[in-house]
């Protein structure tokens, strides 16, 4: 009696155990209205086995390396206006784009998070900060184990890691409570904006159709590409099911096919026939296929399905892939980067952002042409020309970041200002005459002049 009142008082507990309020909201209940587990075609779904399954880890993995080969700079407005450069002395810069800490690169730091993304439809990471507020270095944390709780007297979030494993020493299957500013935490699509829902989660009906689909598929190649049959003997069997598994391992699986069986004691195999359009499957593996890039927001032709690809339309198909594929991903990442990153007194200074104009290159003739209409229109120079060709650049004085236009381009509202100019005096080319001319006459002998100067300054066109 008395351990049970200790206990319920709380004195039982060590002075170091992380105290978890108690959770009056929503929060953590939010990420989990749509979770992993059986399916209505009876597969079991979670992030490990729907990466098993190709198209799933085809589009996982696009995205993922994708995004993390993409470059990621921090920058500052320098003016008044968008003129902005690349802040290379912020020490987050070189954490974004080069290095988020000693053990990863930043390609393998964001294709993790791009990934926990896709799977779990949250991307967690830890900051590290010294001693004057700055961030030294970001480790990404396993959705999976952390849950987010609202603090019921401050409202403030925090972040509770469930530290099964060995990746941070000292802390092995302890209960890690983080607040919110030690957090990188980039949520995907969910109810309330605070945890995102995973998709493999929402969409695991149609994952567990096509598991159930390549389980077939797995067991119909055992089975020698062969419909079930049945096996009569005339008489009473002792042992059928040593039989049956005799025959399985003799004449089962594809290796064993049209292999000729010999049967004893008027023992006779009747195979179960089924037309050959009622065992065809690739029609269906077909639509699956569609359905998991559907999910995903995957051109079919990235994950190697060409059959509604051709050469007009490919170029395109890449160019929508990162207007309406990548981009929510990105920006996504950037607003996550400027919410826990930067300092509320930066936000208005610096800014991630992340450079996908390799990705919207088109094809050679037609990067040409408008880099052409590029310099010739003035809006271009050559040197920007080469810098995305990846070329050396033409020094600055044989005029490599000069910018041209063509001199006979002309306002709208100067069109036609050269024929109000005065008239110069004839030159003393032209005979005078004493003979006075009417107003009429005047007229049509200074637009012939006007001609005559014009089809000489024209070459005699």
């Amino acid at each position: 009696m008395q351990m049970g009142l200790l206990n319920w008082l709380g004195f039982n507990k060590p002075r170091d155990a992380p105290s978890l309020p108690d959770i009056r909201d929503n929060v953590r209940d939010s990420g989990n209205l749509f979770v992993f587990g059986m399916t209505h075609s009876g597969e079991r779904v979670d992030e490990r086995t729907a990466m098993q399954i190709v198209t799933v880890y085809a589009c996982v993995r696009l995205l993922s390396n994708t995004i993390a080969g993409l470059p990621l700079h921090l920058y500052r407005y320098t003016g008044a206006g968008e003129d902005k450069e690349r802040a290379t002395d912020h020490p987050l810069y070189k954490i974004l784009y080069r290095q988020p800490n000693p053990e990863m690169s930043s390609f393998s730091f964001w294709e993790a998070l791009m990934c926990h993304l896709l799977l779990w439809g949250n991307a967690y990471a830890q900051i590290v900060r010294d001693g004057k507020n700055g961030i030294v270095g970001l480790y990404p944390l396993l959705p999976e184990n952390v849950e987010i709780d609202r603090d019921p007297k401050s409202g403030d979030l925090f972040y509770t890691y469930h530290a099964y494993t060995d990746e941070k020493p000292g802390e092995h299957d302890k209960d890690i409570i983080f607040q919110r500013d030690e957090i990188l935490h980039i949520p995907g699509l969910g109810f309330n904006g605070l945890v995102g829902f995973s998709p493999i989660a929402m969409m695991k009906n149609a994952l567990g159709a096509a598991m159930a689909v390549e389980r077939y598929g797995s067991a119909f190649f055992k089975n020698g590409a062969q419909p079930a049959g049945v096996l009569e003997h005339p008489g009473v069997l002792k042992n059928p099911e040593k039989i049956r598994e005799n025959w399985t391992r003799v004449y089962g699986g594809s290796r064993n096919a049209h292999r000729i069986a010999v049967l004893e004691e008027g023992m006779q195999y009747k195979p179960i026939s089924l037309p050959p359009e009622d065992s065809q499957f690739l029609s269906t593996r077909e639509f699956d296929v569609e359905e998991i890039c559907r999910m995903f927001q995957v051109p079919p032709h990235l994950v190697q399905d060409l059959k509604r690809s051709t050469f007009n339309n490919i170029e395109h198909q890449g160019i929508a892939f990162v207007q309406y594929s990548l981009m929510p991903w990105i920006i996504r990442i950037e607003k996550g980067i400027i919410k826990d990153l930067l300092l509320e007194e930066e936000q208005d200074v610096y800014f991630p952002k992340f450079n996908v104009d390799g990705l919207m290159r088109g094809d050679y003739q037609s990067r040409m042409n408008a880099y052409a209409i590029g310099v010739g229109n003035g809006f271009m120079s050559p040197n920007d020309v080469r810098r995305l060709e990846n070329m050396d650049l033409i020094p600055h004085d044989l005029g490599g970041d000069d910018y041209y236009l063509n001199g006979s381009y002309n306002k709208l509202q100067d069109a036609g200002a050269a024929y109000d100019l005065d008239e110069p005096e004839d030159d003393d080319t032209e005979e005078q005459t004493d003979t006075e001319n009417t107003p009429e006459e005047e007229t049509d002998d200074r637009f012939l002049r006007k001609r005559r100067r014009k089809k000489v300054r024209n070459g005699g066109m």
